[in-house]
């Protein structure tokens, strides 16, 4: 099981008062949830949700100088604003030594908010400005920032900036947080391995970002380091290499490397029952539910009242999307979570070669203070579904499990659910095959 439920932050300003200070909330309550402080549909300049925890962003601890000296996990960062001009520069800590943990999502399953943050907020990012396709034709602090891409440990690092960098911590939906920012003059590194992996695909210049994010993924490289190579230009054709924002590259990779398994789980055999995974993290409660026959998949939130994106008081809000078997063409209204889920379900149906349908149940309940990156989602479905799941032979008995699992009444999931709707309404060819056969005609008597 996950970690308990996470007690709130001291000097977090409550949401109830922005239920009303948000133009249009009233009338469309799902608005924040689709938005996300990516689309900023409410018309504000900045996301008035995230404005409430300046007083948490405020307690940060200080960076008092102009120069810090410590390791780089190795981390980059990549800003979206002003594309294609967009900040680029390392994440670099005052800590010295192993410090890979604070970059590497896929370590931060049974940590609390308070860990993840904490040391989130260590890290220190400069940044200077570039434009996209500068990838191909780098100074010496894109040199820097590359090489960051390929290292294979904690880097020690000497970064020197023009002021010295301001406690802000920064939230997105999509990318984990991070600490205090500064403009950067110049950095120095003493990068000691790579990852040869990394390496080889960043001197491919024939190999498409898509070729390149695929073997990458097939040679065992984690994801996170795959979206940091991603983001940083090092992947792709000569002449098509760019920087990519990091939250639009981790959504990216996700996306890629799902559709890639996904072509391998659509040639597998097909579950013949039900499959349920449970798992309570973060103070999410998650159900996945395999549904016999071919591969489909649907993603389904549900926020409570007071929790991050549903600054609503006394409504539950619901979101979900789904695909059938040949896919989508439309990006996913829940945005980087249904890539990120998509993905761990495929390698888990590669796991047990088979396929089925794919149904990602969440619940979001008010410890989920923070935006934390889709991270939160990928790693938590992967650990889902490394737990035994519990088998059932009817879809009554997957509908009661949904009951005794979420608090919000199982209607509302049935309603919400396209995969659930089908299943109830829709009979397979195996259930005509397995029918009964009517009794015999008697003969009528002759006289």
């Amino acid at each position: 099981m996950g970690s308990p439920t996470t007690p709130p932050i001291p000097g977090l300003a409550p949401v109830e008062s922005l239920r009303w200070s948000i133009p249009g909330l009233r009338e469309d309550p799902t608005m924040c949830l689709r938005c996300r402080a990516a689309q900023m549909l409410c018309g504000k300049p900045v996301c008035p949700i995230l404005i409430k925890y300046d007083a948490y962003a405020k307690t940060l601890p200080m960076v008092g100088s102009r120069e810090v000296s410590g390791s780089s996990p190795p981390g980059l960062f990549v800003g979206r604003y002003g594309w294609p001009k967009v900040s680029l520069g390392p994440l670099v800590t005052p800590l010295h030594g192993d410090t890979l943990l604070m970059d590497t999502p896929e370590e931060w399953v049974g940590r609390s908010v308070p860990e993840v943050v904490g040391f989130r907020t260590m890290l220190v990012r400069g940044t200077r400005r570039f434009h996209v396709e500068d990838a191909e034709k780098p100074d010496r602090l894109i040199e820097d920032v590359q090489t960051l891409a390929l290292a294979r440990e904690s880097v020690e690092t000497d970064a020197t900036f023009r002021r010295a960098p301001r406690g802000h911590l920064t939230l997105s939906e999509d990318a984990p947080p991070y600490g205090p920012t500064a403009p950067i003059e110049q950095v120095r590194l003493d990068v000691r391995r790579v990852d040869h992996h990394v390496e080889r695909l960043a001197r491919d210049t024939d190999a498409t970002t898509r070729i390149a994010v695929n073997e990458l993924y097939g040679s065992g490289v984690r994801v996170s380091r795959i979206q940091r190579a991603f983001s940083a230009g090092t992947l792709g054709r000569h002449g098509r290499r760019r920087f990519v924002p990091t939250r639009w590259s981790i959504t990216a990779v996700d996306d890629l490397l799902g559709l890639e398994n996904l072509k391998r789980v659509r040639d597998l055999p097909e579950l013949s029952e039900y499959w349920v995974y449970q798992y309570t993290a973060l103070d999410n409660r998650w159900l996945i539910v395999y549904l016999p026959g071919v591969f489909r998949y649907e993603s389904i939130e549900a926020w409570y009242p007071n929790t991050l994106w549903n600054p609503m008081t006394e409504t539950v809000v619901m979101m979900g999307d789904h695909e059938g078997y040949r896919g989508r063409t439309t990006y996913a209204s829940i945005g980087g979570c249904y890539y990120a889920a998509r993905l761990a379900v495929s390698e888990n149906l590669l796991t047990h070669q088979r396929q089925g349908g794919a149904l990602v149940l969440r619940e979001v309940h008010p410890g989920e203070i923070l935006p934390l990156g889709v991270w939160n989602v990928r790693e938590h479905v992967r650990a889902a579904l490394q737990q035994r799941p519990e088998r059932f032979g009817d879809l009554k008995d997957v509908i009661a499990r949904v009951e005794r699992t979420f608090t919000i009444p199982r209607d509302r999931w049935l309603v919400q659910s396209a995969l659930l709707h089908e299943a109830r309404t829709q009979k397979r060819l195996e259930e005509f095959l397995e029918a009964p056969a009517p009794p015999p005609l008697v003969a009528p008597a002759t006289g």
